[in-house]
């Protein structure tokens, strides 16, 4: 089984001036990933292809890097996650659609976890990133995400029972 999540923005933008996002991914400045409210992301070195890192448990490293327009990331763990995800801008009329993809073939536990607390807690994160992006090229979000009822019981449990195990 193959899954494919993919989630998008329309930003009223040009594509150089989503460029800049892109390419403070993991940096000290990172201007699209959420790390206000989410695990940062980290690497072991700037962004560039064979960077190793990830967010939280999710491991991945840099496969393919276009400076200003695509980032792509292989999963390498946790185990039973293979696939990747990235964010790639797309030129249309009147701005640029900014898109993260993600694509995952469960294996194992992975087949259970993905639908019930992965997948949800990535579609949040990931919208919370495209509403940063929103907030940073306009200074407005005109739809903000909001957390289900599901994920705030899943960072709750994670914040106050799973992580104080560890």
């Amino acid at each position: 089984m193959a899954v494919e999540n993919i989630h998008e923005r329309f930003l009223p933008v040009g594509a150089a001036d989503v460029a800049p996002l892109i390419d403070s991914l993991s940096s000290r400045d990172d201007r699209l990933w959420p790390h206000e409210q989410w695990p940062a992301m980290r690497f072991d070195r700037p962004l560039e292809v064979g960077a190793s890192g990830g967010h939280g448990p999710i491991r991945y490293s840099v496969e393919a890097y276009e400076p200003g327009s695509s980032v792509w990331f292989a999963f390498s763990g946790p185990k039973g996650l293979t696939g990747g995800h990235g964010y790639e801008v797309e030129a249309v009329s009147g701005g640029v659609v900014l898109r993260e993809r993600l694509i995952n073939h469960p294996a194992g536990r992975n087949r259970l976890s993905w639908p019930i607390w992965m997948r949800p807690m990535h579609d949040a994160l990931i919208e919370d990133s495209l509403d940063k992006a929103e907030r940073e090229l306009t200074g407005t979000v005109s739809d903000p995400a909001r957390w289900s009822r599901w994920v705030r019981v899943l960072r709750w449990a994670l914040t106050k029972v799973i992580a104080p195990r560890r």
